[in-house]
């Protein structure tokens, strides 16, 4: 299954509520459990930066990626962004793959 890492911002009114945050991200997990079912969680982080969260998680298709971020829209976050995630091996073999093409 492909694999993706959804980026999270808070929004402004999430952060003024940070004391309920745990109850909210059980909803927000409840949500994601019901209507993805293919979504598998690998990995989820609170981190420093641009973004809140990083949630690396396995999902059917893109279709599956997308709803994620539309219940992640709905729940708190004031962003939510998607990013497609190649393990490294697969990434050589591509360009490997190009290069037995003469792509370059």
């Amino acid at each position: 299954m492909p694999t993706f890492a959804l980026m999270t911002k808070l929004s402004p009114e999430t952060t003024a509520n940070l004391d309920s945050k745990e109850e909210m991200g059980r909803t927000w997990y409840s949500k994601i459990k019901q209507s993805c079912a293919s979504v598998r969680w690998l990995h989820h982080f609170a981190i420093l930066g641009p973004y809140d969260f990083m949630d690396i998680y396995e999902a059917e298709n893109e279709e599956e990626a997308a709803k994620v971020s539309m219940i992640t829209l709905a729940n708190g976050a004031a962003e939510a962004v998607n990013w497609t995630l190649i393990p490294y091996q697969r990434y050589l073999a591509m360009i490997n793959d190009l290069e037995s093409k003469g792509v370059f």
